[in-house]
Formats: structure tokens, C-alpha cells, sequence
């Protein structure tokens, strides 16, 4: 009965197909986060880009697998900046070499997405000199020194095209947040933004933060939104539905001006940020509590935030990589440089959600830490060549 049965709906399904209504095709559901001609993955495909300041050298090296891509070569490298897949190399003539990584994530606020795809070299970005380079999925918002910011298409740089979008002539800095631009602003004549100013994603300004930030340098994008440092404190600019608004964080008593925070530094996406106070200091700045905090670490080279609850990763001058814990106590010191590899101000620490990385700039070598575990040495990388300048993609 079986048999019959199996017979008769085949028999059934041939002839409904070879007469009368043909079946319609079916076509595949595209799964959500697919991105194409990329490989998505469980976890976090972090990736290191390395350029040599000596050769020009660049190379990306896989975190994962410690495969090192060689990606030719910018003459005269002297930065790196990155927006979480592509690096952005300044050359000595001031041109802009824009790398893929082909390591990246997209968050959709209750969930990530993480791609992997090949290597590659995009070419030449507008521009010259550039000073900062942020990205949404629909913006990457390059600022140069000149004050201007040129944006590109981002779901062309994906496909690897540079195409410009529009530019904004401003002080500063442009970020994407919001399917806004932020971007700073300044009075003619003056050295210094003034305060931040929201524009579409053409270019054109929709609206003005009321709040005002006198003498801004330094800025980060958080979870929280978008923080500027002040001459009297720092700016936090959120979003809601559309409405932009803008909050002051005051310092906790009056500083110079060499102890201000001019530059922050953090985990991608962590609200909490670090930043050199002076030559001798750092200040920890909570986004979420609105809080600053002043520790002392000794002469500094680097530093970097790990995030809530994580440590603040200080190198000082002598070589030492420390940690600090969010009292301001020194919890672990380790020798990772020598004072002359201090000395350059190339050395960074590049930090993710489990590992921090230190370049020795005099050395083909870059130091994976666990900063969870006493600042354990987990792996010493060979890069080729010498770790002049390095920014970490994939996070």
C-alpha cells in the first residue's frame, strides 16, 4: 500500500509538470547579514594591517591562521588609520592608499555579523593629509588637515571603488552616526571647532548641536554616541529617533592646556576611553557615568582603553606595557620594548574583546596580550620587515 501510495503522487507530479500550469521556480532565501563575494563567520576574523616605515612595506597579517598577506608597497609611510576594514595609509607625499582587509563585522545592535573575504589593494582615495577616517554602511567620511572632509560610497568601496559622494568643509572631523554626518565646526580665522553640526549624507547641514565645545581636538565613536573633547571637559552627542542632542561631561576640577585630553582612545564601540593627560598622566573618561578619572602612569607612549570593567593599558616610556585597574591602581607591569622603541611614538595598542596588540617599531614583531590574565604574552607575531605602524580590522 506504501508503494502504491509513493507511486500514484509521482505519477501525479509528472503529469502536473509536463501539461497544463508549469510549477513556479523557486528562489533561494537570501540569508540576513549576506554580503557578496564574502565568508561569514561564527566569530570575530580579526586582522592586522602592518606597514613598514622603513620599505613601505604593507602587509596583513591573519590572527586567526598568522598567514601575512603582502600588499605591496606606500612610499614613505608615516600613518595608518583604519574604520574596522579598511586601513588608510598616508604616504610621504601626503596621498592616501586605501587597503582592504577583507575582515570586518556588521552589528545590528542585538547581534553581529563577521565576514571574511581576500586581501586586497583598493587604490588611491581623494585627498591629501588625511587626519581621521570613520564609516557606516553607507558613508566613509574622510577629514583631512586642510579642514575639509570628502565622503565616499561605501557600499562602492565594498565592491572596490573609490566613488565621492559629496565633501563638507569644516574644522576637523565628519562621522557617520545616525544616517547623519557629524562634523565639526569653527569660526573663520580661528585654529580651533567650536562646537559640531549635523549634516545629511550628501553633505548638506540639517542641523546645529546647541551645546558648545570650545577648542575641540580629539573625538571617538561609542555605543553610547559620539564624544568630542572640550577645553572644559568632553561633548557627548546621542541620537533618538531622528533628533540629535548634545550633553557636556566637565572636568572634575580646572586642567592646563597640556593636561586636557586632545585624542581618545578605546575598544571599538566601548564606552569607556583613554587618553594622555600631560606627559606623566592619563585620563579614564566613562561615557555611561559621565565620569573622568585621572591616574598617574608615569611618562606615557601609548594607551588604550579595554572597556567596562577592563583595564586601562598604559606603555609607559621605559618599554613597560601596565595595567590599571578602574581606581587608577597599578595592577600588572611587563618590559615589552626597549626605550628606543619607545621613542619613535610608533608603537599603539590595538585593542579587541579578548586580546590587546603592541608593534615593536624597531622589530618584524607585534605582541598579543591577554590582558584578562596579568598581561600574558599569548603570542609574539613575525610580520616580515619591520611593525612600523599597525591598525587592527575585523572587531
Amino acid at each position: 500500500m506504501k508503494l502504491k501510495a509513493v507511486t500514484a503522487v509521482v505519477a501525479a507530479l509528472t503529469l502536473a509538470a509536463c501539461g497544463g500550469e508549469q510549477p513556479k521556480e523557486v528562489t533561494p532565501e537570501v540569508p540576513h547579514g549576506y554580503v557578496e563575494g564574502a565568508e561569514e563567520a561564527a566569530e570575530a576574523q580579526s586582522r592586522l594591517i602592518v606597514a613598514d616605515s622603513d620599505t613601505g612595506a604593507v602587509r596583513v597579517v591573519d590572527l586567526i591562521t598568522e598567514e601575512v598577506h603582502e600588499v605591496g608597497r606606500v612610499d614613505g609611510v608615516r600613518a595608518v588609520t583604519g574604520d574596522g576594514r579598511f586601513g588608510y595609509l598616508t604616504a610621504g607625499d601626503g596621498t592616501i592608499r586605501v587597503i582592504d582587509s577583507g575582515s570586518w563585522m556588521v552589528d545590528h545592535g542585538d547581534h553581529v555579523h563577521y565576514y571574511r573575504a581576500k586581501v586586497r589593494d583598493v587604490g588611491v582615495a581623494p585627498g591629501k593629509q588625511l587626519s581621521a577616517a570613520y564609516s557606516d554602511p553607507a558613508v566613509s567620511a574622510l577629514s583631512y588637515s586642510d579642514g575639509t572632509t570628502t565622503l565616499l560610497d561605501r557600499a562602492a568601496l565594498d565592491k572596490g571603488t573609490v566613488t565621492e559622494l559629496g565633501k563638507i568643509t569644516h574644522a576637523g572631523v565628519a562621522i557617520p552616526y545616525g544616517e547623519h554626518i557629524i562634523a565639526t565646526v569653527t569660526d573663520d580665522g580661528k585654529p580651533f571647532a567650536r562646537g559640531v553640526r549635523v549634516h545629511d549624507r550628501q553633505g548638506k547641514a540639517v542641523a546645529e548641536i546647541d551645546q558648545p565645545c570650545p577648542e575641540l581636538r580629539g573625538q571617538a565613536v561609542t555605543r553610547r554616541g559620539v564624544v568630542f573633547g572640550c577645553a572644559d571637559g568632553a561633548l557627548l552627542v546621542t541620537e533618538k529617533d531622528g533628533a540629535f542632542a548634545g550633553a557636556k561631561i566637565p572636568y572634575p576640577r580646572s586642567v592646563t592646556a597640556q593636561e586636557r585630553a586632545t585624542a581618545f582612545f578605546h575598544r571599538p564601540g566601548g564606552a569607556t576611553l583613554a587618553a594622555r593627560a600631560g606627559d606623566s598622566a592619563v585620563w579614564s573618561l566613562d561615557v555611561g557615568r559621565r565620569s573622568w578619572q585621572y591616574v598617574e602612569t608615569g611618562p606615557v607612549a601609548a594607551v588604550n582603553a579595554v572597556g567596562e570593567g577592563g583595564p586601562l593599558l598604559v606603555l609607559t616610556r621605559d618599554g613597560k606595557l601596565r595595567s590599571f585597574d578602574s581606581a587608577g591602581k597599578e595592577q600588572t607591569a611587563i618590559p615589552l620594548l626597549t626605550p628606543e622603541g619607545t621613542a619613535a611614538g610608533a608603537a599603539t595598542i590595538q585593542v579587541d574583546s579578548t586580546r590587546a596588540y603592541l608593534n615593536n617599531p624597531l622589530s618584524a614583531e607585534v605582541y598579543e596580550i591577554d590582558y584578562n590574565d596579568n598581561l600574558r604574552r599569548a603570542r609574539t607575531l613575525k610580520v616580515g620587515g619591520k611593525a612600523g605602524h599597525i591598525v587592527e580590522t575585523g572587531r
